[in-house]
């Protein structure tokens, strides 16, 4: 069996390198050859091209670098034609995947959608593309498979692989504190894009005078390098730069200033008090604003479908605002209604086993729908 997934971002890399190994661990003489990074390289895949070289975001951004995104695509058009997949598994990321699924359903090439578009927030107009160009959906998201359901879609929701990420990840940390990490910190989350980190790193950092009884530390993405962080620390002995271990940190952390998007339900995992923080170019703000239908930017609270963490976006991303929620969070009777609303946010988000829950569908699903010209 020989599978083609596209991953274009850090947590697309973490979550398909776990299916990765359950698709190895259920048939094992499957072949991946992926768009993804050093996880997905690690659990068994060739990886072709690395997320970091596709990390455009915003609608500005996307419209700067649109040449080299239309080359992207039709280099990978040509590879996946040369390596013959039995299936495609898209992995989020839609703008590119969506264009992906469009041609190999013209192609006839199976299309597999693992961790769904979030098409329920904006341009749900999509939902019929998807239908006609995506064979099998999975979803993660406990409400996604009602969404589908209103338009005449099965989807099959398979948990959250976070789930399983995390306590993963806790197994195998060791109960010393290799890091070096101090006994109370905050832990700062500013995403894993160059933009990203260069917009919202400094609206954090802003607060490391207010709280002088705790050391902040950043956890650095792996795919930037320490040169974007440095610039804005200005020399400070209360901020630490940390590389790759943003599980080990949340772990410790005594709370968290994060990037909405996937790190506030890691952060919710760990059980750490939080703020979601997010900034982006005015212009593409200013037009997502116009497009987006969902009250909340974090899973957080989408899947909470309350406000259970604060969320400071845009020009509510400042020093006042978060010095004020960064103290209220940690305030012990906050942590504690934090907590309780983290406990429910697990029983939503399913039972655990996401990854072999969906290497199981994807199996059944290509043995059974074999490649038209096999």
């Amino acid at each position: 069996m020989k599978l083609y997934l596209i991953a274009g971002e850090a947590s697309g890399d973490l979550h398909g390198s776990n299916l990765i190994k359950a698709l190895h661990h259920q048939y094992p003489g499957v072949e991946c050859r992926a768009w993804g990074g050093d996880l997905m390289q690690q659990a068994g895949a060739t990886v072709v091209k690395h997320y970091r070289d596709l990390a455009f975001m915003g609608f500005v951004e996307v419209a700067k670098n649109i040449k080299t995104i239309l080359r992207n695509i039709d280099f990978c058009k040509k590879d996946i034609l040369q390596f013959k997949p039995d299936a495609i598994v898209l992995i989020d990321y839609p703008g590119f995947n969506l264009r992906i699924a469009k041609w190999a359903h013209q192609q006839g090439i199976k299309v597999i959608y693992y961790i769904s578009p979030q098409i329920w927030a904006w341009h749900q107009s999509r939902v019929h593309q998807i239908r006609r160009d995506v064979d099998l959906m999975l979803v993660i998201l406990p409400f996604e498979r009602a969404f589908y359901q209103k338009f005449d879609m099965e989807a099959v929701f398979v948990g959250h692989p976070l789930l399983d990420a995390v306590l993963q990840m806790q197994s195998q940390m060791d109960s010393d504190n290799s890091l070096g990490l101090p006994d109370k910190f905050i832990a700062l989350l500013p995403g894993s894009r160059k933009q990203e980190v260069q917009r919202i790193l400094p609206k954090m950092l802003e607060v490391v005078p207010d709280f002088p009884d705790y050391q902040f530390v950043i956890a650095a993405a792996s795919s930037l390098p320490d040169a974007i962080y440095e610039p804005f620390m200005a020399g400070s002995t209360a901020v630490r730069i940390v590389r790759n271990n943003t599980y080990p940190i949340l772990r410790k952390a005594t709370a968290a200033l994060v990037k909405s998007g996937t790190s506030t339900l890691e952060a919710a995992l760990f059980n750490v008090p939080q703020v979601v923080c997010y900034t982006g170019n005015a212009l593409s703000y200013q037009i997502a604003k116009r497009l987006v239908k969902v009250k909340y930017i974090s899973l957080v609270n989408l899947v909470a479908d309350r406000p259970l963490v604060c969320e400071l976006i845009q020009q509510d991303l400042n020093r006042e605002n978060l010095r004020k929620e960064l103290a209220k969070i940690l305030h012990p009777e906050s942590v504690k209604t934090l907590r309780e609303g983290y406990n429910e946010l697990r029983m939503q988000l399913g039972a655990g086993g996401a990854s072999e829950r969906a290497a199981r569908e994807i199996i059944t699903f290509t043995r059974s729908n074999p490649p038209i010209n096999s």
